[in-house]
């Protein structure tokens, strides 16, 4: 089949040509008036077809130039486009990027004002603002407020107002004439809105509104690239602060040994400046170079879970413990993360419980053999002193014996009194205490010491009482842990060179003083400032844990003192305690001889029950007191007193504090219990007090062994209490 050529239809001059050419040719051929006729129509239709063809070319002109025009905006709209681009890759700080996008919308539409609003909370905030609405910056518009930004961002579409109608609310109070809104979108969800407001040069059109768009989109992917920057940032210093905030050493070591990456803590392990310590041999380094710490990061370079490891380092004798991992990754390359931690004082803690107890075990044998040690020395001592007596004619040879059977009677009880101090934890339980006599006991418990390592103890001790207000038991503890230190401080000292300890009290403007010098080396300046720290410590390993002076310093502070070092004028060192005098209250009026005779005139005899389980003491306390008229029942168990207090009129009881009564309690706190009122005629005979008071609460003590000028002290206290009240 011939497929013929499709011929393009004859334009509108080609016809014309021909119209002219056809009417002349008819012209010539029709004679006389016709031809006129003909000539005349040929001539208006020509006229005609010209006209018509000179608007078509018109048109034609104006869809050109039109054409171009548009296109000339576009090329402009693209360029804009590009421009604000650039500015928007210039920057990922949200501030800066959506002042661009107000000003650049402002200038593309044509518009006086724009403004970007993003969503907080349940409200919009405006976070830039240009042109006549550069007054909304940083405005805020609640979740109840109505206007045109809201009802974008709601409905999450563009919203357009023309001109000529009635006000429009754009946001919050703010009105305009016209205003174009689109919202912002991130992740399938309005964040924000742009809004250009009061355009120049007509209404919106849809190209307007294209570009509008394209602007958001623009806008909406910059803030959200923004905001996720600001996220990462802010997590990369989170982490970096976390990082550095950790007390533990914390770095990754390479494949080679050194250190990639460390914290302040490690650093500070090593002893030097972060930036530093940055490819260090970290096993040179921190470690020392122990053979545990390479054979902890071999482990875990092999990608091994290794146990941590604890080393000692020689240069300052902390104790580290080191863990480490394998870093995971395509990127690890055998690197290693490593975690340090300084477990010194730790150690130096756990060893001081260890010994807390065992000196607690101690303490619990040392409690029940003084316990029974007292009985029999109360009765020692109790008996001894009743045939010291004037009133019994004994010859001097017999009373010498007795003497010394006293003296060492009442030396061992200083002795358990003593050993008592360190077998019960202190509860600050304060009275009037004599330094002097804190010194001579304390000398007592370290003179064997001192005897066998050559130390010579001289005391200055002011001759009158110095008398503070404390717990005894405590400040026995200072003293000992003072000794303690210039023992150690003069045991090393050159054979040739004296070894010498003094102790000494004076008072002086309302202060007591009790200083202990020695005769050793003295304290280096330089450490001087970290004497009172705890842990701190110039001992060698295993000898010493550094809390001595800080436990001290404590404890004085807690008597209201002071404890201070100065260099002694012999070149040793001198710890000095200052502690506020003991000012005793206003005396009252002596009272009757406390070792009157009870029985006086026709006053009935006094009746005593004594609670004890050792026969001596009952022995003592009948000796003591039948001679003067009193009458003296004695029994062991708690439960026999009851039953007699129940039937009997006693007017004072004596008990053990150990006494037990059949419900399993302290016969003390059971009868005081049943019987409130005799609080004041109950007397309690145990050893020294140093953990607190009694359950009873009775209102007398007396300390085992039984001394006998104290227990006459107390019944003649309570008889006259007695009087008093009848």
């Amino acid at each position: 089949m011939t497929v013929l050529p499709r011929l393009r239809p004859p334009s509108a001059a080609a016809v014309a040509t021909l119209a002219i050419v056809a009417g002349a040719a008819v012209a010539l051929a029709v004679p006389g008036p016709y031809a006129i006729a003909v000539l005349a129509g040929l001539g208006l239709g020509v006229w005609l077809i010209t006209r018509r063809l000179e608007r078509q070319a018109a048109q034609a002109e104006a869809g050109r130039l039109e054409a171009a025009r548009q296109l000339d905006r576009r090329i402009s709209e693209l360029f804009s486009l590009q421009e604000l681009s650039y500015v928007l890759a210039e920057s990922i700080q949200l501030d800066r990027i959506v002042d661009q996008v107000a000003r650049y919308g402002a200038r593309f539409l044509q518009a006086d004002g724009a403004l970007v609003a993003l969503v907080e909370g349940d409200g919009l905030r405006v976070v830039a603002a240009a042109g006549t609405l550069a007054a909304l910056q940083d405005g805020h518009a609640g979740p109840g407020e109505a206007g045109l930004v809201r009802l974008a961002v709601d409905r999450e579409r563009i919203e357009v107002a023309q001109a000529g109608g009635p006000p429009i609310q754009l946001l919050g109070r703010e009105v305009v004439t016209s205003a174009a809104v689109a919202p912002l979108r991130s992740q399938g969800r309005a964040v924000g809105a742009l809004a250009v407001a009061d355009r120049r040069e007509g209404p919106f059109t849809t190209e307007d509104l294209w570009l509008l768009s394209t602007i958001a989109t623009q806008t909406s992917m910059a803030v959200a690239n923004s905001r996720l920057f600001e996220m990462v940032r802010r997590s990369t210093e989170e982490w970096e602060t976390a990082f550095d905030a950790l007390t533990e050493g914390l770095g990754v070591v390479g494949p080679g040994g050194e250190v990639l990456r460390a914290n302040r803590a490690l650093a500070a392990l090593a002893g030097l400046p972060p930036e530093t310590l940055l490819g260090a041999e970290f096993t040179a380094v921190i470690a020392d170079r122990a053979p545990q710490a390479r054979e902890l990061l071999a482990a875990a370079q092999r990608l091994e879970r290794p146990n941590p490891v604890e080393i000692r380092r020689e240069r300052d004798g902390r104790r580290l413990r080191l863990a480490a991992a394998p870093l995971w990754g395509p990127a690890a390359d055998g690197s290693v993360v490593i975690l340090v931690g300084d477990v010194t004082e730790q150690r130096a803690l756990e060893a001081q419980l260890i010994q807390n107890e065992k000196m607690a075990s101690v303490g619990q044998l040392v409690s029940g053999v003084a316990h029974e040690l007292n009985n029999p020395l109360t009765s020692i001592a109790g008996l001894a002193e009743l045939l010291l007596e004037p009133a019994r004619r004994l010859p001097e040879p017999t009373r010498e014996h007795l003497r010394v059977i006293h003296d060492q009677a009442e030396r061992a009880a200083r002795i358990v009194r003593n050993l008592l101090t360190f077998a019960r934890p202190s509860s600050l339980v304060k009275e009037p205490v004599d330094l002097n006599d804190v010194v001579a006991r304390t000398a007592l418990l370290t003179s064997y010491e001192m005897r066998q390592r050559g130390i010579e103890l001289e005391r200055a001790l002011d001759p009158e009482p110095v008398v503070v207000m404390g717990d005894r038991y405590e400040l026995q503890q200072v003293l000992l842990n003072l000794l303690t230190n210039a023992v150690h401080a003069v045991s090393g000292l050159d054979p040739e060179r004296p070894r010498r300890i003094r102790l000494s009290t004076s008072r002086s403007g309302g202060r007591a003083t009790l200083a202990v010098g020695d005769s050793g080396a003295g304290v280096p300046a330089a450490i001087v400032p970290q004497l009172f720290t705890p842990f701190f410590t110039t001992k060698g390993p295993g000898q010493g844990t550094g809390l001595g002076l800080s436990v001290s310093y404590g404890l004085v502070e807690a008597h209201g003192g002071r404890i201070a070092y100065r260099a002694s004028a012999d070149g040793g060192a001198e710890f000095v305690v200052t502690l506020p005098l003991y000012t005793p209250p206003v005396a009252e009026p002596a009272a009757l001889a406390e070792s009157a005779p009870a029985h006086e005139g026709s006053e009935r005899p006094t009746r005593v029950l004594v609670v004890d389980d050792d026969a001596g003491v009952h022995r003592l306390v009948s000796a003591l007191f039948t001679p003067e008229g009193h009458l003296v029942d004695a029994v062991r168990t708690g439960d026999q007193a009851l039953r007699l207090v129940e039937g009997e009129p006693y007017d004072l009881v004596i008990a053990d504090a150990h006494a037990v009564a059949a419900d399993g309690n302290l016969f003390a706190a059971t009868f005081l219990a049943a019987h409130p009122d005799w609080r004041d005629r109950l007397i309690i005979a145990s050893h020294p007090r140093t953990s607190g008071p009694h359950p009873s609460a009775a209102a007398h003590w007396v300390a085992k062994p039984l001394d006998v000028r104290d227990l006459r002290a107390v019944v003649a206290r309570i008889r006259r209490a007695v009087r008093r009240e009848k």
